[in-house]
């Protein structure tokens, strides 16, 4: 039986070490390594060639997004399967955007992340039932225009209180741009100013505050 080699990665020892003991118990499953954070992840698929990664989202040094990111540029064959506890909108799309075969909760059962898994495997997409349904619901709303994922990425920096020319700094884009991105957003949530459009972006979902 050829084994799907899986790379563990979250800032988390105790769900490292659980997800470890779970998932080695399958014998089709081979834990190859596992990671704390996402640029050990980055690498960790360079020398260790996983099938499967688990991938959380929230961690120090580098977020699971960046290094999903980073690992379909340079391993496009490599499946990553998000496995966090968040399911905002402001998680997910940057996720599924980013090329996650994925999107998991943390709530999910073991026979539901071993399926995930296998199928993942196969080239499908999974996504965990809330997940799918939030997205549905985002295609189904009426006369509502989406943010786009850099859209929410400068909106979470001004819900985090950095001003035009930090944000610029920070996504490596010009402060005209910043302001390009603004007019936009404020336009597609119906809002005038940065705090309005922070405010309504949380009460709708599409944005969380950072722990």
């Amino acid at each position: 039986m050829e084994k799907i080699r899986l790379l563990i990665v979250d800032d988390h020892p105790v769900v490292r070490d659980g997800l470890r003991g779970m998932l080695e118990n399958q014998p089709d499953f081979e834990i190859a390594g596992d990671a704390s954070e996402g640029s050990e992840a980055v690498q960790l698929v360079e020398s260790l060639h996983p099938d499967i990664v688990l991938m959380d989202l929230r961690m120090p040094v580098m977020d699971g997004v960046t290094a999903l990111r980073e690992i379909k540029i340079q391993n496009p064959q490599v499946q990553v399967l998000v496995l966090t506890t968040y399911d905002s909108d402001a998680d997910i799309l940057p996720a599924i955007e980013a090329g996650a075969a994925g999107y998991l909760l943390k709530d999910s059962s073991r026979e539901e992340l071993f399926s995930a898994i296998r199928a993942a495997a196969r080239g499908e997409t999974v996504l965990a039932p809330a997940v799918a349904a939030r997205l549905v619901n985002r295609m189904r709303t009426p006369g509502e225009e989406q943010l786009s994922s850099r859209e929410l990425e400068v909106l979470q920096l001004v819900a985090e209180g950095e001003s035009n020319s930090e944000i610029a700094s920070h996504l490596h884009i010009s402060q005209a741009t910043v302001k390009s991105h603004l007019v936009h957003i404020f336009d597609k949530l119906g809002v005038s100013d940065r705090t309005a459009a922070v405010t309504v972006a949380l009460r709708r979902g599409i944005l969380r505050l950072n722990e």
